[in-house]
């Protein structure tokens, strides 16, 4: 299987001065934790939700850091993550609905 395509990582979120780039990168950085571990292998539906869950939690964390830099994780930042995650789960064949992977958000 081919490596997932970098250019599709929070797409708006990095062309909106909005968005602090440091903290965007943070995000990124869970996201391509996931990914890694996507293309580590085989792992069960439950696993990939955990690893997603755990995703989700560490931006809900950052949330708080966006705000301290005059930045808000809000509609635009909730529909970035979206679109990447959808990205991710289409290029793994992942079955499971965009919502319900986020399922923990606080964005």
């Amino acid at each position: 299987m081919e490596k997932f395509d970098e250019s599709l990582y929070l797409v708006s979120m990095y062309e909106d001065g909005y968005f602090p780039n440091f903290l965007v990168d943070k995000v990124k950085a869970l996201i391509v934790d996931v990914v890694n571990y996507l293309e580590s292998g085989e792992h069960s539906l439950d696993d990939i939700q955990s690893k997603f869950d755990s995703m989700t939690e560490g931006i809900n964390v950052l949330a708080d850091e966006f705000y301290e830099n005059d930045s808000e994780f809000e509609t635009e930042a909730r529909e970035s993550v979206g679109q990447t995650v959808d990205h991710i789960l289409k290029h793994f064949n992942i079955d499971i609905d965009v919502e319900t992977v986020i399922r923990n958000r606080n964005w």
